[in-house]
């Protein structure tokens, strides 16, 4: 066998098995055992249980609120490669584009209705509108967001393939980071004012 016979068996033999590693780092680390609790602490069916969500539906926001649920908020998805977020709508109102670095999101509409979308890594844009029953997948790191463009409420909510899927703000972490506004006018061929104004506009509440 030649020495390019070799390498060319190497590369085909090593490049699918540290992709595979690469992919296994990316996610969720498996626990050998059932589940993770805290040391000292006497496990029973409330260490299960989230009670968190109770009654944030009575509640009727100005703006979008996303409520989370991950292993911040409820330990016991520690080591089980999900969590959940509950979305609430209200006329108008849009989740900005975002990414989560960490996990796939699917989305479920309870009530309402969505347009949803997401862009690929060749830059093609995929939108749907979803009503009440609807699911839809954004894959793992891919930019996208949801628009409710009715005079009504909207409610989702969203399974995670991560117990901490990570939340990166598109707009926020652009703008509202510290990166010279040079740097932002040069980046979007705009003016420092521009960014500044853009900068301004994101840092009210």
């Amino acid at each position: 066998m030649t020495l390019n016979c070799i390498i060319s068996t190497l590369f085909h033999l090593l490049v699918p098995a540290l992709l595979t590693f690469n992919n296994a780092l990316a996610g969720d680390p498996d626990i050998t055992y059932d589940y993770v609790s805290p040391q000292n602490y006497s496990v029973n069916g409330s260490f299960f249980t989230y009670t968190g969500l109770r009654g944030v539906l009575d509640q009727i926001p100005r703006s979008f609120k996303a409520t989370e649920v991950t292993l911040v908020e409820f330990p016991a998805l520690n080591g089980q490669s999900i969590s959940y977020a509950l979305f609430q709508y209200p006329a108008g109102s849009i989740n900005p584009p975002h990414i989560h670095p960490r996990a796939a999101e699917l989305l479920f509409l309870v009530s309402g209705s969505l347009q949803v979308g997401f862009v690929d890594t060749t830059r093609t844009l995929y939108i749907q509108n979803l009503q009440p029953g609807d699911m839809f997948i954004f894959p793992k790191g891919l930019i996208h967001y949801q628009y409710n463009p009715q005079s009504i409420s909207a409610t989702a909510i969203s399974a995670f393939g991560s117990a901490n899927a990570g939340t990166v703000s598109i707009p926020l972490s652009i703008f509202s980071t510290g990166i010279d506004d040079v740097i932002l006018a040069k980046a979007f061929k705009t003016d420092t004012h521009t960014a500044k104004k853009i900068r301004s506009s994101l840092n009210k509440p």
